[in-house]
């Protein structure tokens, strides 16, 4: 007979660090336990031993734990990283300076380009040059090295970044530097440009090297203090990182180059939609993550999530950002969730976020001092969310607050708090619609086609609506969608993704240097696992390419089929180039196609959750009922409706809208005349 098998994902956020524990028994019956305690900064490895504790879960009797952190990204848009000294290549300092030319706030006239995280003080050079096919044009000298160094120390710099000109094709001169580094300078933190990334692009890479160095110090002092407290209580594995590429990576492996979890929290939540589309026969899914101030979305087709490097922090209309150019989760951020506040500009026009009301003080109706409206306040108003069981009971809901934030609104519009409530729900809704067309019409894709994913504290609150709009004829609300995010880690495998660049023709005789370049990077992807403890042959692969019309500037990246490259399938890959290409910009060119890089995805499984339906029972629902209550659906108005109470939802049970149902940590609203449904791994399905 098994043994039981104990699975914990923790993720810290900026309000609250999160907790699921997955137990199956000798007899392989699950059970699962969630558990919320608040984030501890700047000592976050804390909140991770607390919810533990609050959640009844021992270290030491845990068999796999997967943690995800904000600890990087809030280091980087908080300025709380440390001070950088770069070392790049004679002449190419000021490259972080120069940036692009891209001005999003193009009439500003007083325009100025975001500061670099490195001052040009601190931006030093070594002679030696590199060309973009890898060949030395020039020597590397390092007898300035030694002094560089010393400049480094006397300045206070605390981590080195160095970056060389065209290393992603020859990084030789990049790990002659970094040796000589490590040799003179024991223990200080310094990466390299090629341990990151292999792309071509210099800003960008340049950029990418210094904020890794910003934040490693940091991240790894973080992982360290985690590691050390898990083992304080007897945890006898080492956690496993989730990283933005919606895998998890060591720890050992992510200490080095902490960059890689910059995005971890919602790459979690849409693997986690990709893992349970598998599950529930659904492919093709739009993944839909509404939290307390932002709504993220991200596309998912036959399984398969798009990650990307074109990734920036603080691009905004006014400013162009830092480019990090690592593999992210390809996703929509907008500034709208339940803290939203509702504002009216000076022509009586109303606004729903950016601005957000946060934990502290958080919507009015929280009861600690805030007066704006919110979406929250709406929802509440309007009876969407009932007002005597508000995040599940633990809070008593605030409804003076609430009722005079949407009354000032409403005096300021010259209309009735009711129509006011609405009007924040539909523009709150309205904006959401703009991100979903973002990741679907935007890129070719019809929404009609897709599924409806939605998780978050928010998602299923105003997903019926959304996919109305869309025309989407499912909605999908996972079980536990509060913490979502934290199952989806345990539903991931052990990934890492290696982009190259290199310039390949298709045509004759490019099909083998393609093939060799697939198989050069397989080979140091085995390296890496098998030095790690994983048997390589455990190890699986996707490849991808990046095409593009010759001397075009960007590329679209094609899944390739499987099997080696040969010359006789470039015309096959040609083809699926030219498809790719007119989905998303509707025409093709008859034009060469040239490969400009590879994508290769290497995973191998560790610990990843597997989940067992269980038998469906009977339709009748009406043993979940809590009562009946009006509640305003906004768009169709107000309607008379069945309560029911989430806990008690079992597999099989079906119900129609007008409806609400009520979870601890979600409300999900059924509209009038959608159908709902309680499948075998107790997810509500709402068919439109």
């Amino acid at each position: 007979m098994a043994n039981s098998t104990i699975r914990v994902a923790t993720d810290v956020g900026g309000t609250f660090t999160d907790l699921v524990c997955f137990e199956t028994d000798e007899n392989g019956v699950a059970s699962v336990r969630t558990a919320k305690s608040d984030t501890t900064p700047p000592d976050f490895e804390k909140g991770v031993l607390n919810v533990l504790e609050k959640g009844g879960v021992d270290p030491g009797s845990v068999d796999f734990l997967a943690h995800g952190t904000t600890v990087v990204i809030n280091a980087l848009t908080e300025r709380k990283g440390v001070k950088v000294g770069l070392i790049t290549t004679e002449g190419f300092r000021d490259i972080l300076e120069i940036a692009r030319g891209n001005r999003p706030d193009f009439f500003n006239l007083h325009y100025k380009k975001p500061e670099p995280f490195v001052p040009r003080y601190l931006r030093r050079e070594l002679p030696g040059r590199m060309s973009y096919r890898g060949e030395e044009l020039r020597p590397l000298d390092t007898a300035g090295l030694p002094a560089i160094l010393d400049g480094f120390r006397t300045e206070g710099v605390e981590a080195v970044a160095i970056c060389f000109l065209h290393s992603y094709a020859n990084p030789a001169h990049e790990q002659a530097v970094l040796d000589e580094v490590q040799q003179l300078w024991p223990g200080v933190s310094v990466v390299s440009s090629h341990q990151i990334t292999r792309e071509w692009r210099e800003y960008e890479r340049t950029n990418t090297a210094v904020l890794s160095a910003y934040v490693q110090p940091i991240a790894e002092r973080y992982l360290s203090r985690l590691n050390d407290g898990l083992a304080s209580r007897n945890f006898e594995g080492s956690p496993y990182i989730m990283q933005s590429n919606c895998g998890v990576d060591s720890l050992e492996a992510v200490s080095r180059i902490p960059i890689t979890m910059v995005e971890s929290g919602p790459a979690s939540g849409f693997w986690g939609a990709a893992e349970l589309g598998k599950l529930i026969d659904e492919p093709n899914v739009l993944a839909l993550d509404i939290g307390g101030t932002t709504a993220k979305c991200s596309l998912i087709e036959n399984g398969q999530i798009k990650i990307m490097t074109d990734y920036w922090i603080e691009k905004d209309r006014t400013s162009a950002g830092y480019p990090i150019m690592v593999p992210v989760v390809d996703l929509v951020e907008i500034g709208n969730g339940g803290g939203s506040i509702a504002w009216v500009d000076d022509f009586r026009k109303l606004h729903v976020g950016p601005q957000s009301a946060g934990a502290v003080p958080g919507p009015a109706a929280y009861g600690k001092g805030g007066t704006e409206a919110t979406t929250t306040d709406a929802n509440l108003y309007l009876g969407r969310i009932n007002k005597d069981y508000f995040c599940g009971g633990e809070i008593d809901a605030d409804m003076d607050a609430a009722n005079a934030a949407i009354g000032n609104i409403a005096e300021k519009l010259g209309v009735t708090p009711q129509e006011a409530a609405r009007g924040i729900v539909r523009i709150a809704n309205n904006n959401m619609v703009n991100a979903l067309k973002l990741v679907s019409l935007n890129r070719g894709f019809d929404p009609r086609d897709f599924t409806l994913v939605a998780f978050g504290g928010g998602g299923a609150m105003h997903a019926a609506a959304l996919a109305a709009e869309l025309g989407v004829k499912k909605v999908v609300v996972p079980a536990g969608a509060s913490v979502f995010s934290a199952w989806g880690m345990m539903m991931s495998d052990l990934r890492r993704d290696y982009f190259v660049t290199r310039l390949v023709d298709l045509q004759k005789g490019g099909a083998e240097a393609i093939e060799a370049l697939f198989a050069e990077t397989e080979a140091q992807a085995r390296g890496q696992f098998e030095d790690e403890g994983i048997d390589p042959s455990k190890v699986t692969f996707h490849r991808f390419g990046k095409f593009r019309y010759q001397n075009q500037e960007h590329t679209t990246e094609v899944l390739l089929p499987e099997g080696q490259v040969s010359e006789a399938r470039l015309s096959e890959i040609e083809a699926l180039f030219h498809e790719t290409y007119e989905r998303e910009y509707t025409y093709r060119l008859d034009a060469p196609v040239e490969m400009v890089g590879i994508h290769l995805v290497a995973s191998a499984e560790v610990g990843k959750l597997t989940m067992a339906p269980q038998p469906l029972g009977d339709k009748d629902a009406r043993s979940a009922l809590k009562g009946r209550r009006v509640v305003d659906f906004a768009l169709e108005g107000e309607h008379e409706s069945d309560i029911y109470d989430g806990l008690a939802l079992k597999p099989g049970m079906a119900f129609t809208g007008p409806a609400i149902v009520e979870d601890p940590g979600t409300t999900v609203v059924v509209n009038p005349n959608a159908g709902a449904s309680v499948d075998a791994y107790g997810n509500i399905h709402i068919e439109l």
